[in-house]
């Protein structure tokens, strides 16, 4: 039973980088970075779902023409 508790979480994490990674990259066209962020929503734990915010709060910063992004995550 401890092998299938430690098996299950890397795979959440495994998307939560994932999904870090393609926002990074699609951070250049605000509306493929909206597409992205609603995705990655519908796929992350509630957990992960914050730290993506503050992750993605981090990136309106250093490109501020995604801040319209951030009015689904308040």
């Amino acid at each position: 039973i401890t092998f299938l508790i430690l098996n299950l979480y890397p795979m959440p994490r495994a998307m939560f980088a994932y999904t870090k990674a393609i926002l990074k990259k699609v951070s250049f066209d605000s509306e493929l970075f909206y597409i992205e962020v609603q995705k990655s929503m519908q796929h992350l734990l509630p957990y992960e779902k914050e730290e993506l915010k503050e992750f993605i709060f981090t990136l309106i910063n250093k490109h501020p023409e995604l801040s319209c992004c951030s009015v689904d995550l308040a």
